[in-house]
């Protein structure tokens, strides 16, 4: 009987949490923790690809690429090499870190981390509306002189006052580069480690030569694509909550533990979850059942193994739960 196959998203508390500096000891200390999760699976005899997120690690690196121009005059890199930087660093991390973990666990499986290209259209209209904020914050003359010389894109900080933070487009993903060799390696028993933050977003010229776009890309609704065009039986979410609520810190507050399709987006169009939060994870795990995908889980980054946590959505539901 073929094995399993099944896509992880590692959200980016997985690796970072909120209240801490992002210390390599941090980071591999939570990285341990997430990844001790994903043994029970492995022993079940799922096939893996993971995936993750790299908000906080690449805008750490944009914010280092501020203090080299400023301190030492270095040339800055651009976006879509800044991400390549994490996806090694954070690659590096899990591969490391998993190989010891097996070695523990008396498993043996090869763990391949993949600088990953994700193929965008050149004509997504989201590449006209920038959305996501990037970098550090600066104040309104120091934006409006990079938006100048730059041609940078600023929109006010809510979080500072009087501050101003770049923002860069987030088209959507179409496909990856790699991807039948990533099916292969995974469906042959191999650990897959691909398209981290999101993939590097490029697109196709009309040379047929690939060329790289200021963007990101979000990193589930990459992971959900990568699980649909591997054709992954299931779709993980790990996050920093262990179920879907309805009014979420609300009096009214509400577990949702099993969703089909018809009711996930009634909710999403009702506006229950929150943009910027939930919500894209949510139209993650719908594109992956709505393609073909078996169920999307989304839970805590620590309770994967634990069945008394974590959300399922599935395309039906499966018996009478409403």
């Amino acid at each position: 009987m073929e094995k399993k196959l099944a896509v992880i998203a590692l959200g980016g508390n997985a690796l970072l949490r909120g209240n801490q500096k992002g210390t390599i000891e941090e980071q591999n200390a939570n990285t341990i923790d997430t990844l001790e999760n994903l043994v029970y699976l492995i022993k079940e005899g799922y096939n893996l690809i993971i995936s993750h997120g790299n908000g906080p690690q690449v805008g750490n690196v944009l914010m280092d690429n501020a203090a080299g121009v400023e301190k030492y005059d270095n040339a800055a890199m651009p976006l879509d090499v800044c991400v390549a930087f994490t996806q090694g660093q954070i690659g590096y991390m899990i591969e490391r870190n998993l190989r010891n973990i097996l070695k523990e666990h008396g498993l043996q499986r090869n763990v391949i981390s993949m600088v990953s290209q994700v193929i965008v259209d050149k004509n997504d209209p989201a590449l006209q509306n920038p959305t996501k904020r990037v970098g550090k914050i600066y104040m309104k003359d120091e934006a409006d002189k990079l938006a100048r010389e730059k041609g940078w894109v600023f929109k006010e900080e809510i979080k500072v006052e009087g501050g101003w933070r770049r923002v860069v487009p987030s088209p959507d993903p179409k496909d990856f580069m790699n991807a039948d060799l990533v099916e292969r390696l995974a469906r042959e028993g191999n650990i897959v480690i691909t398209t981290g933050g999101g993939g590097i977003p490029v697109y196709i010229d009309e040379k047929g030569d690939i060329q790289p776009i200021e963007g990101v890309i979000d990193k589930d609704l990459a992971s959900a694509m990568v699980g649909t065009r591997v054709k992954a039986d299931e779709f993980y979410i790990l996050t920093d909550v262990p179920y879907i609520y309805k009014d979420y810190k609300k009096p009214t507050q509400q577990i949702l533990e099993f969703l089909d399709y018809a009711d996930t987006m009634k909710y999403l169009e009702d506006g229950t979850f929150a943009e910027g939060s939930m919500a894209p994870k949510i139209r993650a795990c719908l594109r992956f059942v709505k393609a073909g995908g078996q169920k999307s889980v989304i839970t805590e980054a620590t309770k994967l193994e634990d069945r008394r946590y974590g959300s399922k959505i599935t395309m039906e539901y499966e018996d009478d739960r409403r």
